[in-house]
């Protein structure tokens, strides 16, 4: 497994709409789901949209795109998301996960980070559990522009309906024990309908 992470004033960000968007496709026995708004605040209106919960650190209007993919192989998968980011501060760093729930109205709402091999303890803060190679860390730090990407790659796939959103935090990721996989605040979230495992094996429908 390895994690990349740039922030590029030269990377080029898809355009993105103000309503968010989902689109999935197949190719030679690979999986790519993509999601991709601009941020609003909380509200019973925009259920399904990516929310901020600090407008000041994920200024509204500002835009993310996460796009995962899955592709098949003898005995497993290997799984790539990728983040993509642009309106916030510029040259200052965040944090990011995979989380395991929905985004909702509060920021608790998405729930713990996805875990490939689950800490029994929780809240996990053991490195052996809360690291990068057992969970999709997507830490970044923005460019002049305000702009940046990351992309976590691994030798597992997503459980069925265990992994659901991307969650932006205040700072970057701890990984002392005790502290491990901690970010700080969630300063937005954006709900992703990342790949069913059971599509990837060609049993689901």
């Amino acid at each position: 497994m390895r994690t990349l992470h740039k922030a590029s004033a030269a990377f080029a960000v898809t355009a993105l709409l103000a309503v968010p968007t989902t689109v999935a496709f197949a190719y030679g026995g690979s999986r790519t789901v993509k999601a991709e708004g601009r941020f609003v605040p909380p509200s019973p209106f925009h259920p399904s949209k990516p929310l901020t919960y600090d407008s000041k650190k994920v200024p509204v209007g500002a835009r993310i795109s996460v796009v995962e993919h899955v592709g098949g192989r003898v005995g497993g998968a290997t799984t790539s998301v990728r983040l993509q980011v642009s309106g916030l501060p510029p040259n200052r760093m965040y944090g990011a996960h995979v989380h395991t729930k929905p985004c909702g109205r509060t920021p608790d709402a998405s729930g713990p980070h996805y875990q490939n091999v689950k800490d029994p303890k929780k809240p996990s803060t053991d490195p052996a559990y809360a690291n990068s190679e057992n969970e999709v860390w997507l830490d970044f730090t923005t460019d002049a522009r305000g702009r940046a990407t990351a992309e976590s790659r691994h030798d597992w796939r997503f459980r069925p309906g265990a992994a659901r959103s991307v969650v932006i935090h205040e700072h970057g990721t701890a990984t002392k024990h005790g502290k491990a996989g901690m970010a700080g605040a969630r300063l937005a979230c954006l709900t992703v309908p990342f790949v069913n495992t059971t599509d990837v094996a060609g049993t689901g429908k």
